[in-house]
């Protein structure tokens, strides 16, 4: 029998989670879609997180563990690495199995025999909407599953944090002037070949996070220069000509024999492009994905007035859409953002903090202010 959760967080969020699965997976089966994850009970949920959680707390010869959990019969897996022995799902297994898994890409197999969950072994394959919890770090925790088409990052369902739970809200991408980037780690575009540049961007802002040094990324037309009337002159980091290798790979069509290939090329670049946001000043990369410049310095356009308020959201439930100073969302580099897309309200700005916030500033034509998208929940 399943054992009460300690962890009160862990059932706190279990029946919505379940609800997300179930839903999500009733759908696809309606679109008549195959070889779809099991669909986990509540309970169930509460359980793995409960472990995981307790599991995260740990140190094995001083590292904290990073674990990612699936839940799925090894049948449900096409190349399952099987332990000879099930083990016990206790924080105590997942601390000594922690070394083994900790680079991405793999998952702990979970499932469950007489009513216990068990440990069955390691897969790199997981059908679609297929549970998975992964620890971040100590006490951090983000439920997952990854894409329909196994593109991309995972889409993220909830995220929680010791005592702190935040559900991700999808409505949110049915809101008016939702930026095509939060739709896409919504999960609701399908990075094909027509979408490859929006996650692009997706990857570009994982891999800002990731750096962990803090970055500005500014998105502009590539039609028009007017763009250049916010950075001071002249640019110490000027590209001439534009760096293209980011527009070439969004533009290759792909068959399925060189996609893993393309994937990785296509990540390397990302990371370098994402590594000059790393210096100080704002990188500058065109809509078409070229790079312009770096360690560029934003200023306000000559005649324009200086943004003093804008609307500040969180794709979450409960995060409601709140204006604000722009000084109230984060430092220097967030108050430079807003100002720059308040002056060039066609570009898009990308800003990630020291401390792991993110937060996507674009311009609002219903609200007519800068509107602050925080999406570090989805990052994650």
């Amino acid at each position: 029998m399943y054992q009460e959760t300690t962890y009160r967080a862990a059932q706190a969020v279990a029946e919505v989670t379940a609800e997300h699965f179930a839903q999500h997976i009733a759908a696809a089966q309606l679109r008549g879609e195959q070889n779809l994850a099991p669909d986990p009970y509540a309970q169930t949920i509460a359980r793995i997180i409960d472990v995981t959680f307790w599991a995260s707390l740990r140190r094995e010869e001083g590292h904290s563990p990073k674990i990612s959990l699936a839940f799925l019969p090894p049948s449900a897996s096409s190349q399952p690495l099987l332990f000879e022995q099930k083990l016990p799902l206790n924080p105590h297994i997942l601390t000594k199995l922690a070394p083994a898994v900790e680079r991405p890409g793999i998952h702990l197999g979970i499932w469950f025999e007489a009513g216990e969950l068990h440990v069955w072994g390691t897969t790199r394959d997981i059908p679609p909407y297929c549970f998975v919890l992964e620890v971040i770090e100590p006490g951090l925790l983000v439920i997952k599953h990854r894409r329909q088409d196994n593109y991309g990052k995972f889409i993220n369902v909830a995220v929680l944090k010791g005592d702190q739970v935040k559900v991700v809200d999808e409505t949110s991408a049915t809101l008016s002037d939702c930026p095509a980037l939060l739709t896409s780690l919504l999960g609701f575009i399908s990075p094909s070949s027509q979408h490859a540049a929006v996650d692009i961007l997706v990857q570009l802002a994982t891999s800002m996070r990731a750096h962990g040094r803090g970055g500005s990324l500014l998105v502009v037309p590539a039609q028009n220069q007017e763009w250049r009337k916010s950075i001071v002159h002249p640019i110490l980091y000027s590209v001439a000509p534009a760096f293209s290798e980011l527009t070439h790979l969004a533009q290759q069509d792909v068959n399925e024999a060189d996609r893993n290939r393309w994937l990785a090329t296509l990540q390397r670049a990302v990371d370098n492009v994402a590594g000059l946001t790393a210096v100080d000043g704002a990188t500058i990369i065109s809509d078409q994905y070229e790079l312009l410049a770096f360690g560029a310095k934003i200023t306000r356009a000559d005649g324009n007035a200086q943004v003093e308020k804008m609307i500040l959201t969180e794709p979450v439930k409960g995060g409601g859409a709140v204006v604000v100073s722009p000084s109230q969302s984060g430092g220097t580099r967030h108050l430079s953002a807003a100002q720059f897309v308040h002056d060039q309200r066609d570009a898009l700005a990308l800003v990630a903090s020291q401390d792991g916030r993110f937060t996507i500033f674009t311009w609002s034509p219903c609200e007519e202010m800068v509107h602050a998208h925080r999406v570090d929940a989805l990052l994650l």
